[in-house]
C-alpha cells in the first residue's frame, strides 16, 4: 500500500459538485492499493499514520500525532498512486489492485482507523472527485508500505 499523507486545516471531497467527506485539522490520506499489498500492510499504515507526529506541541515542536490532537482524516482512494510513467508518456496502472481487491482493502483501512477512535471521512471509490484542502506547512509525507 502506498499513501500519500497531508497534514490539513481543513479538506473536503465533492462527488458531481456535492460535499460527500469533509474534515478540519488532520490528515488527507490518498490510498493506493497494489495487487500484492495485504491485512498487514493495511495494519501497518494504520498504525504509522495515527501515530506519526507531525502536529506542532504547545512548543510549536512537530511532536504530536492525529491521536494526540484528536484529529480525522479525509481518506481518498487513488489508484494512480500505482501509475507507472517510466515509458513512453502514458502511465501504466499494472501495479495497481483490480477495483474489487482495492476497494475491499481500502474500505478495511477505513474501518481501523475508525476502530482506533478517528473520525473518518471518505471519498467515492471509484468515482471522480474534487479534493480540495488547506495542507499546513506544508507538511506531506509518501509512506509505501514496501519499505518497511
Amino acid at each position: 500500500m502506498k499513501a500519500v499523507i497531508q497534514r490539513a486545516r481543513n479538506a473536503n471531497v465533492k462527488v458531481d459538485g456535492k460535499i460527500i467527506g469533509e474534515i478540519d485539522n488532520g490528515f488527507v490520506v490518498l490510498l493506493g492499493v497494489t495487487h500484492e499489498d495485504n491485512e498487514e500492510d493495511m495494519d501497518y499504515l494504520v498504525k504509522k499514520i495515527i501515530h506519526l507526529r507531525v502536529f506542532e506541541d504547545e512548543n510549536g515542536k512537530m511532536n504530536d500525532s492525529l491521536l494526540d490532537i484528536g484529529g480525522s482524516i479525509l481518506s481518498i482512494s487513488q489508484f494512480t498512486l500505482y501509475g507507472d510513467t517510466r515509458k513512453g508518456r502514458r502511465p501504466s496502472f499494472t501495479k495497481a489492485a483490480q477495483p474489487d481487491f482495492a476497494n475491499e482493502l481500502y474500505e478495511k483501512f477505513n474501518e481501523k482507523l475508525g476502530e482506533q477512535g478517528i473520525s473518518v471521512q471518505t471519498g467515492k471509490f471509484g468515482a471522480m472527485m474534487d479534493v480540495a484542502l488547506t495542507n499546513v506547512g506544508p507538511v506531506t509525507f509518501i509512506i509505501d508500505t514496501k519499505d518497511k
